[in-house]
């Protein structure tokens, strides 16, 4: 199989540059992806493009295991992006139907994308009809051009895409750094086609997404999706397993919510990391455990006066064992949870 890409780059006369993918003329052999794009040429950014767009051998596609018929999941490591990793470090999933498919999360990155975009490839030629993102954080949702390209309708809580607008820029920056600066190239705006105020419903052809917001917990956009054909229900971040959880909302509303997301009729559930696949509710033990270690510690470091610096150097530090990444992500999740208690 062969596949279109084309040169981008940062500066066209200077700085890093990388292949990007050009969806949608994927062929058996090079002449007819040559003649795909002699037919229908690519509206490109030629700004960013160096030299023209050439047919190549098909990619690297992202690795996918099939956890219920039609339900595929990528597993993004437990670790923070660097230059090994390139960014893959949230889960990553897409449903097959009878007419399209949803991709739920795209990573962190364009070449996650692209690789989402292969390994759909390799299962089905149906076209990729809708990106679900299940909240704002740049793990989850940076690698969504390439898919929107294709034509897919981007689908979120009505506000992420100016929770985006807000961040976008320091996440990149931040990246760069992280995964190296041309990983980041084709990363724009992201524009949401469908926003999902309460409930909305996806039909994929015989097989229907149920689609729900929440308020603030995890951050101010989550969103989940339940398989109906499954059981399974994709909860973003509102779930970790093994990866110590991050705070980015509300400590109290996130106990709250996953408390009322226990009592779904659900079989399984795909977290945001780890798993990939956990009993439901089960799956819920750990992280409400963590939450209400963390309450309960800040409520007792707020009573006995502490200052905040001194607090988050105790606050749920019994629950170091249990969790991956814990010294990132605790000490910040202490500062946030403190900050909201201290103000009830």
């Amino acid at each position: 199989m062969f596949e279109a890409v084309i040169a981008v780059c940062l500066e066209v006369t200077a700085g890093p540059c990388r292949e990007q993918l050009l969806p949608g003329y994927e062929a058996e052999t090079q002449a007819i992806c040559e003649q795909g794009l002699a037919a229908d040429p690519p509206l490109l950014n030629l700004d960013q493009t160096k030299g023209t767009a050439r047919c190549q051998p098909v990619g690297k596609a992202l690795d996918f295991s099939e956890v219920a018929p039609g339900v595929y999941v990528h597993r993004g490591r437990i670790e923070e992006p660097d230059t090994a990793n390139l960014g893959d470090v949230s889960n990553i999933g897409f449903v097959i139907g009878d007419d399209s498919v949803a991709v739920i999360d795209t990573g962190t990155a364009p070449w996650m994308g692209e690789g989402i975009w292969r390994a759909i490839r390799e299962r089905t030629e149906k076209p990729v009809s809708h990106v679900i993102l299940t909240h704002m954080h740049p793990d989850h949702v940076l690698g969504t051009a390439p898919l929107a390209q294709a034509g897919a309708l981007v689908v979120a809580h009505p506000g992420l895409e100016r929770a985006l607008l807000d961040r976008r820029l320091n996440y990149v920056e931040s990246l760069s750094s992280l995964i190296g600066a041309s990983e980041l190239i084709g990363v724009g705006s992201i524009t949401v086609d469908q926003s999902v105020d309460a409930e909305d419903e996806i039909d994929l052809g015989n097989r229907i997404l149920t689609l729900r917001t929440w308020p603030t917990a995890h951050t101010g956009t989550d969103l989940t999706v339940l398989d109906q054909g499954s059981g399974i229900l994709f909860t973003g971040d509102l779930v970790f397993h093994e990866h110590t959880p991050a705070l980015d909302g509300r400590l109290i509303g996130w106990k709250e919510v996953l408390t009322e997301m226990t009592e779904m009729r659900v079989k399984q559930i795909v977290p945001g990391h780890g798993g990939p696949v956990l009993d439901w509710p089960d799956g819920a033990t750990d992280m409400l455990r963590y939450l209400n270690v963390l309450e309960t510690d800040t409520r007792a470091a707020l009573d006995q006066g502490q200052r905040l610096g001194d607090a988050v150097e105790t606050i749920a530090e019994s629950e170091a064992e249990h969790w991956d990444l814990f010294d990132a992500y605790n000490p910040r999740n202490a500062t946030v949870a403190f900050t909201e208690l201290e103000w009830e």
